[in-house]
């Protein structure tokens, strides 16, 4: 046997233990620093609460020609027709929430809600499901959607519309 496979059976030595060592102190050290950053709230940046400005419960009815009304609970009268094809987001929006109440058995009797806050975000709910749609989470231009179903309360910024 020649000393070439003598010499292959050998570790190089304690290089690869402290190797071994030191990313297993690394990888304690970074789960501690990590779990005293969650329990302390480190670098967390806290907003205060918002406060609803403006509520307006709607019903979204079906019609036969595919377009959707949306019918103001407080008064019965139509806030806007969404015809076949149009205001996408809007439409898909009030299709997904209406198909988790199909899942869930339920009807159409009780209203959805758009919330506006003090710091002008909008918020979709269903209180059927329990669901709820934080809608500057998909931009201003779909949040516009929902924003021009209920008048501005004044001093707020209003998502814009295209």
């Amino acid at each position: 046997m020649g000393e070439r496979a003598v010499n292959a059976g050998r570790t190089a030595g304690p290089a690869p233990a402290l190797l071994m060592i030191g990313a297993g102190a690394l990888m304690g050290f970074s789960m501690l620093a990590v779990l005293i950053g969650r329990s302390e709230g480190v670098g967390l940046v806290a907003l205060p609460p918002a406060k609803p400005v403006a509520q307006l419960e709607f019903r979204a009815e079906d019609q036969v020609d595919g377009s959707i009304a949306l019918r103001n609970v407080a008064d019965q009268k139509i806030l806007a027709w969404i015809r076949p094809g149009e205001d996408g987001f809007l439409r898909g929006t009030l299709r997904g929430l209406a198909q988790a109440r199909q899942r869930d058995g339920l009807g159409p009797e009780k209203p959805f809600s758009l919330t506006r806050y003090d710091d002008g975000r909008l918020a979709l709910a269903d209180e059927a499901t329990g669901r709820r749609v934080p809608l500057e989470a998909f931009g201003p231009t779909n949040a516009g959607a929902f924003a021009r179903l209920m008048p501005a309360a004044p001093g707020t910024p209003v998502p814009e519309t295209r």
